[in-house]
């Protein structure tokens, strides 16, 4: 049974993109005290009963489309195991303040009142790509990125501000929408022959990274599936220069002639 305490407590919890040897000391301590841990799917999940020994573990992952269980209840439900005593974790894959709605749900028990402690975790938008062999940002090639969440098609005017901005965009969970990006980004001007890489399933044995240009990703990447991190701009072709020393690449035959 779950330990009761004097005063409960919410930690929101950044497990970073999967291996649990990628969480942090902070983070591994906050799991070895948890009395419920409320995870996603994506994190170190495979290795929650080790982590988080005394714990209840609540499965409220989301797929796309599909939340099986509300945010709104997630939140409710935290709040209600913390005033009964319990320390409550919130297990995110990547950080909990990067498309993890971790504002949410720190904002919904300050309101209620529940003490909240934000431990951060390595988000994906940097460490995916990393893992594939292209740094987000670059000397002398990409001064800044921007991180844009795919789950939903943009506006005409975010179109043309990533186009025009420069730099690197990267795009969490796009995979569904990638056409609409890749249509968006080029009526706002950018070159088709900018390059473009969808590395999927970073830090696991399924781990790949297809690369392309803005006019052949979408049907290079054909058979890709999320969880992916999407790429774009000319610090992909650092990982040609790298000697692509990481495995399952797949470069679109017509990247050279696009």
């Amino acid at each position: 049974m779950p330990r009761k305490r004097r005063t409960g407590h919410i930690t929101l919890v950044g497990g970073g993109p999967g291996p649990a040897d990628l969480l942090t000391l902070r983070a591994v301590r906050a799991l070895a005290a948890a009395d419920v841990v409320y995870f996603d799917r994506l994190g170190p999940t495979e290795d929650l009963a080790e982590l988080a020994p005394r714990a209840t573990f609540v499965d409220v992952g989301k797929t796309p489309g599909h939340h099986k269980v509300p945010q709104e209840e997630i939140t409710a439900r935290m709040i209600d195991g913390a005033k009964s005593g319990l320390h409550v974790v919130r297990l995110k894959g990547g950080d909990p303040f990067v498309f993890g709605r971790g504002g949410e749900e720190m904002a919904g028990a300050v309101a209620a009142g529940i003490g909240v402690t934000v431990v951060p975790g390595i988000s994906s938008a940097i460490s995916v790509p990393g893992a594939a062999g292209i740094p987000v940002t670059h000397r002398n090639v990409s001064h800044l990125f921007t991180v844009v969440s795919g789950h939903a098609p943009l506006a005409t005017h975010e179109y043309q501000h990533l186009a025009g901005l420069g730099g690197t965009i990267v795009v969490l969970m796009g995979i569904g929408t990638l056409p609409s990006l890749v249509a968006g980004l080029r009526l706002a001007g950018l070159a088709n022959v900018t390059p473009v890489a969808v590395v999927e399933n970073g830090f696991s044995h399924a781990q790949r990274t297809t690369i392309a240009t803005l006019g052949t990703i979408v049907d290079a990447s054909s058979s890709c599936r999320n969880p992916a991190v999407i790429v774009i701009g000319d610090v992909v072709n650092l990982a040609g220069e790298h000697g692509l020393a990481v495995p399952n690449f797949l470069v679109d035959a017509n990247l050279q002639s696009a």
